[in-house]
């Protein structure tokens, strides 16, 4: 049995985001053919997710010098403990499926937010003297993500910077398997939308088949 982490991004639901409703699609398929299989959803919008700011900093440093976890301020215990609880789901998981949507050339900030907290030393990467190694060696990953323009080729592809950050960062962790579905061009082709639309939830049913 494994353990799926399906992290959405989006404060809209799949009535109207079309990455929304081909993660519904991908989800909903994926776990008709794997039955067995633990599905969490994490929707960033409604999760507790802490910024790191000074009172994080602080809680860590306390800890990195000795000093017990009882002994932080409550801001700073509340703070960090929120951050190791989802930096552990995290590393329990064994499949990740991010769905966001395309803003301002990337994605909400709750998505760098949440990837922040859990980019961790010694638990998503460890430094060594050869550099930092990912130690996520046994997972897999996919990126849903709709944009309104064509960006996964063409001219305005070196201005994609969402999954090319989720790529760097599955990588950094080591991650050997990540996959992206795009589905775009509908506010370039308006008339084409609810055909591309639809070509997406198609193309996530098929790949929620094998992932």
């Amino acid at each position: 049995m494994a353990k799926v982490l399906y992290i959405t991004a989006n404060p809209n639901d799949e009535t109207q985001s079309f990455s929304m409703a081909a993660g519904k699609a991908f989800i909903e398929t994926y776990k008709e053919v794997n039955s067995n299989d633990e599905i969490i959803h994490l929707d960033l919008f409604k999760e507790d997710i802490p910024q790191i700011d000074a009172d994080v900093f602080s809680g860590w440093g306390k800890l990195r010098s000795g000093s017990a976890f009882e002994e932080l301020s409550d801001f700073e215990k509340a703070k960090v403990g929120r951050l190791a609880e989802i930096s552990e789901q995290f590393v329990g998981a064994d499949k990740f499926v991010f769905v966001t949507p395309f803003w301002n050339f990337s994605f909400p900030p709750v998505m760098k937010a949440y990837m922040d907290s859990v980019a961790v030393a010694g638990k998503t990467f460890k430094y060594t003297e050869q550099g930092p190694v990912g130690l996520l060696t046994d997972k897999k990953a996919l990126h849903i993500q709709a944009r309104g323009g064509i960006y996964s080729e063409g001219p305005a592809a070196e201005m994609e910077m969402g999954h090319r950050y989720l790529s760097i960062m599955m990588q950094f962790f080591g991650v050997p398997s990540f996959e992206g579905l795009f589905i775009e061009g509908q506010a370039a082709m308006p008339e084409k939308a609810q055909e591309i639309k639809e070509n997406g939830i198609a193309r996530a049913k098929d790949l929620a088949q094998t992932f």
